[in-house]
């Protein structure tokens, strides 16, 4: 009796009456994990796996060829960030001048031959000093220095592949300061101060 009540139950879970006299059965559903397990995941074939590593091995290898071309970017980014702090504090020093009216031959002397990494509120970390009639291996390559027998700022390079040297042949890059001048309003056969300008003491041609 016991046996024929649980089965009684069993069979009214997955079964409903449909008249007073039949009872209907629906099939039991599938499991999901019936449907999963007849399912493979495909791996990678070797020959895939081969072509996955050459296509690695060649792009790395376009990168690393470039590697020097952006480190040369780089380094011009910042000498020229550094050529525009200065020219900066040139123009602030040449209007506090101005506004005060000072503007005489000494001062603009001074302005003219002052050494100009000297106006910067901070000195950029690869400054090295001043020297007299140095070469470009007096510092390392990447740094500035200060010409006392010139008056003019350098920069030596560090990565030059695509700099084109001036006439000195070397591979450095020389400031100086320039000012303009205009005939004076009014006084023709006068001249007077109309720009400051910092800027490299002959053109240069470098990642043109």
């Amino acid at each position: 009796m016991k046996a024929m009540s649980s089965e009684f139950r069993v069979l009214s879970s997955t079964c409903r009456p449909r008249a007073a006299a039949s009872i209907t059965c629906s099939p039991a559903p599938r499991t999901q994990h019936s449907v999963l397990g007849t399912q493979h995941s495909k791996g990678f074939t070797l020959i895939e796996f081969v072509v996955i590593i050459i296509i690695i091995v060649v792009l790395a290898g376009l990168f690393m060829v470039r590697i020097p071309l952006y480190q040369e970017q780089a380094e011009k980014a910042a000498m020229q960030q550094v050529e525009g702090a200065i020219q900066s504090a040139l123009t602030l020093r040449y209007g506090a001048l101005m506004t005060r009216g000072a503007i005489n031959e000494q001062t603009l002397s001074i302005l003219a031959t002052d050494n100009p990494v000297t106006w910067l509120q901070k000195l950029p970390t690869n400054y090295k000093g001043e020297y007299y009639d140095p070469t470009p291996r007096t510092v390392a390559p990447g740094n500035w220095m200060f010409d006392l027998k010139t008056r003019e700022l350098i920069f030596v390079l560090n990565q030059s592949d695509n700099f084109i040297p001036g006439k000195d042949g070397n591979r450095w890059i020389r400031f100086h300061v320039r000012l303009g001048y205009e005939p004076s309003v009014g006084r023709p056969s006068e001249k007077e101060l109309a720009s400051a300008l910092f800027e490299p003491t002959e053109p240069y041609h470098w990642l043109e």
